[in-house]
C-alpha cells in the first residue's frame, strides 16, 4: 500500500546514509522525491536507484549553507513535480571534539548547515506545505548523553534544531503543517567513521542499545519517517522522537 502516493518530498543530504534511506522509503510509498546534496554524483546515484525501483526522483546539487542554493532547490522541485508536501532536513556538517578543539570555522559550519539551513528551508517551503504538509527535522541523541565531553558543539546545533521544530509546530499547526524531529541511531557513513575512529567507545555505546543493534537507514529510519508523514500520525506534532532502539531517554 502506497500511503503517501502522489505527494512530493524534498530531502537534504540524500546522497548517502540516513537521508538516502529516507528518500528510498518515501519513494517506495509513491512519493516523488527531490534528492539533494552537495555532491551531484551521489544524489544522481540515489535518484537512479529510486527510478530503478519504479519511483520518481529529481537529483539536485544543493549547498544547504547557501540561501540561494536552497531557494533554487525548492523552486526546481515545485516546478518539476507541481508541489511540495514533505520536507526532510537531514544534511548536517558535524563539529565534533572537545570545546577547546573545535574551531570557530567548524562550529560555524555546523550552525550554517544545521539550524540555519533548517530555519531557511522551513520558511522557503512554508507556502507550499500549507494545508497538508509535514516537516521532519533531524536532531541527535548526543545532547542526551550524561557526559557530553567531545559532543558539546554538535549537541548545541542539534538542540537548536529541536527548538525550531517546537516553534514551527506551535506556529504552523493551524496552517495544516505538522513539524517533528527524529533522533536516529543508524548505520550511516558517519556512524561507520565514528565506530572505526573510536572502536572501544562505540562498542560500549552500542552495548547500551536495548535491541542490541544499530538501525538500518532505510528499513528502520526511513520507514519510520514514512509513518510519521502519513495520516497514521496525523495528530503527532512538535515531538522529538528517538528512533534508536531505546538507547536515549528523552524524559
Amino acid at each position: 500500500m502506497e500511503r503517501l502516493k502522489n505527494k512530493v518530498a524534498l530531502v537534504t543530504g540524500a546522497g548517502q546514509g540516513v537521508g538516502q534511506g529516507i528518500a528510498y522509503a518515501l519513494a517506495g510509498e509513491g512519493v516523488a522525491v527531490a534528492v539533494t546534496g552537495r555532491t551531484l554524483a551521489k544524489v544522481e546515484k540515489t535518484a537512479a536507484e529510486i527510478v530503478r525501483r519504479g519511483g520518481r526522483a529529481l537529483p539536485l546539487q544543493c549547498d544547504v549553507k547557501s540561501e540561494a542554493s536552497l531557494r533554487d532547490g525548492v523552486e526546481r522541485t515545485v516546478r518539476e513535480f507541481g508541489g511540495l508536501q514533505i520536507l526532510v532536513n537531514n544534511a548536517q556538517e558535524v563539529p565534533l571534539g572537545p570545546l577547546n578543539g573545535v574551531s570557530d570555522a567548524a562550529f560555524t559550519a555546523g550552525w550554517e548547515s544545521g539550524p540555519l539551513a533548517t530555519f531557511r528551508l522551513m520558511k522557503l517551503c512554508y507556502p507550499h506545505l500549507k494545508g497538508d504538509g509535514n516537516i521532519v527535522n533531524l536532531a541527535s541523541p548526543a545532547a542526551m548523553r550524561w557526559d557530553m565531553s567531545g559532543y558539546g558543539a554538535y549537541a548545541a546545533v542539534k538542540e537548536a534544531i529541536r527548538s525550531l521544530t517546537r516553534a514551527a509546530a506551535g506556529e504552523w499547526g493551524k496552517d495544516g503543517i505538522r513539524t517533528n524531529a527524529i533522533l536516529p541511531l543508524a548505520n550511516s557513513p558517519g556512524m561507520e567513521w565514528w565506530t572505526n575512529a573510536h572502536p572501544q567507545e562505540a562498542a560500549a555505546f552500542i552495548a547500551t542499545v536495548p535491541v542490541h543493534r544499530v538501525g538500518d537507514c532505510e528499513a528502520d529510519i526511513g520507514r519510520f519517517v514514512v509513518s510519521l508523514c502519513s495520516d497514521d500520525c496525523r495528530y503527532i506534532n512538535g515531538q522529538s522522537i528517538a528512533v534508536d532502539g531505546g538507547q536515549a531517554y528523552l524524559g
